[in-house]
């Protein structure tokens, strides 16, 4: 077997053990359930492990990640995910968290091919679209994609306050936050971008979501 491959087992041996020694019911506790308040929905990058870098322990955080923390309103995983979350977790915080030096965003920024990922950078193309000025008006290329990946964790967090599934358990009055953050690679720090939502009321009026309509 491949080194690389058997020292996840040695690993994780001492990682129980290590656990253990603290307190033995460890992981009998664990396994009766979860209620995590926060949905974690981070980059799949493996230098953003959500638990390392929060300093929680499991059952604290729930996490859904894919490539450049993206929230798309026609994916089944992002959105089954948002529903358990929200719906049977009940969660008070849903935190959106990507990263500077994004290879998703720094890849949307150009026109090169890259491969059946070019669906899904698609997306983050069109926050680039939305934000034409501000981005083109930054010389610096490293600022220039600082920004993008901020403002893509803001229209992420915006793209959350859009769902049926955050909108509706605000009508019912269950309290979610929704949160955006940056990790720095370089220096291991996480930033408040201070996008926070709480309510449907800074969303445009074709998104907040009315009774059903039948057409």
């Amino acid at each position: 077997m491949p080194e690389i491959y058997e020292k996840i087992f040695v690993n994780n041996k001492n990682w129980v053990q290590e656990k253990l020694d603290k307190d033995p019911e460890y992981f009998k506790k664990l396994s009766l359930g979860q209620k995590p308040p926060i949905l974690w929905i981070g980059c799949s990058d493996s230098r953003v492990p959500a638990n390392e870098i929060t300093g929680t322990q499991p059952g604290e955080i729930f996490v859904h990640r894919n490539i450049a923390n993206m929230v798309i309103h026609t994916d089944m995983s992002m959105l089954s995910v948002l529903d358990y979350a929200v719906n049977v977790l009940k969660v008070r915080h849903i935190i959106v968290c990507g990263h500077y030096g994004c290879g998703g965003v720094l890849a949307a920024m150009t026109n090169k091919e890259v491969g059946l990922i070019d669906n899904w950078l698609r997306h983050i193309k069109d926050v680039y679209r939305i934000h034409k000025d501000e981005i083109d008006s930054i010389k610096d290329e490293e600022e220039k994609a600082n920004r993008m990946v901020e403002l893509n964790i803001q229209e992420q967090v915006l793209d959350l306050a859009k769902t049926s599934i955050v909108q509706n358990a605000w009508k019912s009055k269950q309290k979610i936050y929704l949160h955006g953050l940056v990790y720095d690679v370089g220096n291991g720090y996480l930033k408040d971008l201070n996008v926070t939502v709480e309510d449907e009321h800074n969303l445009d009026y074709v998104y907040k979501l009315s009774s059903k309509t039948i057409f």
